[in-house]
């Protein structure tokens, strides 16, 4: 058991949260520091509900920068973007161009896949040890494509039958029949068995009811700002007044691009702006199965009586309001493919800022202050890579894993 720190988590979506409880687990004190009423609020709060630990894929990849031209032309397009005077936003792009090659993408899915089956094994065991129910499933996750030539590509990077496996089109529709009548369309698809499902905003206020039995654990509600101080390490002001802790794990989400600015770091964050929709379905007309409709970047997962629809990403919005044209096209979608399962004109919708890198992969590290650590960066894998990047932020305070400083 490392020794006992005084810690202090910013940022209550599910990776401060899940960051907060690992850190408990490991023996320190705790103190969550969360600007909103009440936890997982923002890109936790509705997301698609698929814990895709082997389909970990970052966004930039070979032919994604000519998809994304064709996408820009069509209305409705699963891409949206607003180009914007700010300089942020170009060298996010540039960086995120850079990246989309096959050698990176290759090299950058590697890292995802080891911490997000780190995370598969560390939600496995808090659930053994008595996680509160989040809805959580294990149905497996089918990822189908209407582009022959992607399918083909896909069914090249399957490396491991036993992990992932490669359907035709009448395959696909035995393992999810709430699918079948697409089958016609589909060019195939790729069934991980072991993938899961749960809701991300129930699993925040599990972590969080866990933890408030934990006597050494202590939320504050406030707005958290650091600053650089002139020993080697930066000082943390909640509300303004100063907040003593051995250590802060900064895990703010998209926010924590601008807390982390006074003391001279730009983090390489852009907020991409997700819609969702839960529907209230009928027993019986869901998908059991958490299914990925690829070439239109929907996925939908069954969260117990409900059903979650997730899409699109809008790249230059200026926050996280719900634009009623992409919900439109959103529940247009849901309508076509899966036309039993609504009603989705009562669908409750949500939009959310998912703070993403350019190469898709986290940052969660040192600093050169000595005592501030980095967990940022999730993306649109923030609740499937939660519990790996808290369980690597237990693994620097012990000084298990080091790393170069941010």
């Amino acid at each position: 058991m490392p020794a006992q720190r005084n810690i202090t988590v910013i940022g209550g979506g599910v990776t401060g949260l899940a960051t907060a409880y690992a850190l408990l687990r490991d023996g320190h004190q705790v103190t969550l520091v969360e600007r909103h009423d009440d936890v997982g609020m923002e890109a936790s709060f509705a997301n698609g509900g698929q814990l895709s630990y082997r389909y970990v894929h970052p966004l930039a990849d070979a032919g994604v920068p000519r998809d994304a031209l064709a996408w820009l032309l069509r209305a409705g397009s699963p891409i949206s973007l607003r180009l914007r005077a700010d300089p942020h936003q170009w060298r996010w792009m540039l960086a995120f161009l850079c990246a989309c090659n096959a050698t990176t993408n290759a090299k950058n899915s590697a890292v995802l896949l080891q911490l997000a089956l780190r995370s598969q094994a560390g939600l496995a065991q808090w659930r053994t040890d008595g996680l509160k129910d989040f809805l959580w499933r294990q149905p497996g996750k089918l990822v189908v494509y209407r582009n022959a030539a992607k399918f083909r590509k896909a069914a090249r990077n399957v490396s491991n039958p036993e992990l992932e496996q490669v359907l035709s089109p009448r395959e696909c529709a035995r393992v999810e029949p709430a699918f079948a009548a697409l089958a016609p369309d589909l060019a195939g698809g790729i069934f991980s068995p072991a993938d899961e499902v749960a809701d991300c905003h129930l699993f925040c206020l599990s972590l969080r009811d866990a933890m408030a039995a934990m006597p050494t654990f202590r939320q504050v509600r406030g707005i958290a700002s650091l600053s650089a101080a002139t020993n080697g390490r930066c000082d943390v002001l909640v509300d303004g007044r100063p907040h003593d802790t051995d250590l802060v794990v900064l895990a703010a989400g998209e926010g924590s691009r601008h807390l982390a600015r006074p003391l001279g770091f730009d983090l390489p964050l852009y907020g991409l702006k997700g819609y969702s929709l839960t529907v209230n379905s009928r027993a019986g007309t869901m998908p059991d199965v958490s299914v990925t409709d690829y070439d239109n970047r929907v996925v939908y997962a069954r969260l117990g009586d409900a059903l979650r629809i997730a899409a699109m990403v809008d790249i230059g919005a200026r926050d996280a309001s719900v634009d009623p044209r992409r919900i439109a096209r959103l529940r247009t979608l849901a309508t076509q493919t899966l036309p039993q399962a609504g009603p989705y004109e009562t669908a409750r919708p949500w939009a959310g800022l998912r703070p993403a890198t350019p190469t898709g992969v986290p940052i969660i590290a040192g600093t050169r202050y000595q005592n501030l650590l980095f967990n940022v960066g999730q993306g649109a894998l923030g609740f499937t890579l939660s519990v790996g990047s808290a369980l690597k932020i237990c693994d620097l305070v012990r000084g298990d894993n080091a790393q170069g400083a941010a």
